[in-house]
């Protein structure tokens, strides 16, 4: 694992080995339905609205959004498995979801007792209109603070266990962070050049693409103003 930090940039990282989302594609596996060596293509992302928001503002929702992208296509047995939670609970809570189109039975495995679910497509929750009004921002505040918790959880697993990693994705894993000085404006083309390339990649080995060696592969990106920040003097600006 490479990790850097801040200017200072220091190579190495510590003795565990050396250390990706409101959900783009990350990873992919046998269990995400697609044959081995096969690549579909990545369903564009869908801007999500506020009746669909607050449908999903449930910490088992997000858990088995969070799940379907990581790990591929589930059945709600599977997903009980996974999540410590009960066949009933994952499947009422799969149906729910397809009602708003997050997910949707996998048409190419299955059967009528046993369907398996997949993510409908990648989502976009962070529309400014859904921030207008109190319900917009607490149903964000919900689906956010959930989802960051799982990225956080997921970190904390890797670290634990990087010993046991084969040297190979040990060295293939990274934990980046650099603090920085920008203006709105370089803060917006820092995010779109890193956006373009995650674009680049999900599309081409999202979670439906599957070859010998792979495995589920998490890439997390957070970028925003440090909160007690001060603004640089000179610029019009609050």
């Amino acid at each position: 694992m490479n990790a850097e930090a801040a200017a200072t940039s220091s190579q190495g990282g510590p003795s565990a080995g050396g250390a990706s989302t409101g959900g783009s594609a990350a990873g992919g596996s046998a269990a995400g339905g697609a044959h081995q060596g096969e690549t579909r293509h990545r369903e564009p992302h869908r801007k999500v609205d506020l009746a669909s928001l607050r449908a999903l503002a449930h910490p088992l929702r997000v858990q088995i959004i969070d799940a379907l992208t990581t790990y591929g296509a589930h059945t709600a047995s599977g997903l009980a498995e996974r999540l410590g939670e009960s066949s009933g609970a994952t499947s009422y809570h799969l149906r729910q979801l397809a009602k708003h189109d997050f997910v949707r039975e996998d048409p190419t495995r299955g059967t009528a007792r046993e369907r398996w679910w997949e993510m409908s497509s990648g989502l976009d929750i962070g529309a400014a209109e859904l921030m207008e009004t109190p319900a917009g921002k607490e149903a964000t505040r919900i689906v956010m603070s959930e989802w960051l918790t799982l990225r956080m959880q997921r970190i904390h697993a890797f670290l634990a266990r990087a010993d046991d990693l084969a040297p190979e994705w040990q060295q293939a894993s990274s934990l980046l962070s650099a603090s920085l000085n920008l203006t709105p404006e370089q803060a917006a083309e820092l995010n779109e050049r890193y956006s373009a390339l995650i674009d680049e990649y999900a599309e081409k080995y999202g979670r439906h693409h599957t070859e010998p060696g792979g495995r589920p592969y998490q890439v997390q990106y957070y970028a925003f103003p440090v909160a007690d920040g001060d603004v640089t003097p000179g610029g019009d600006l609050p």
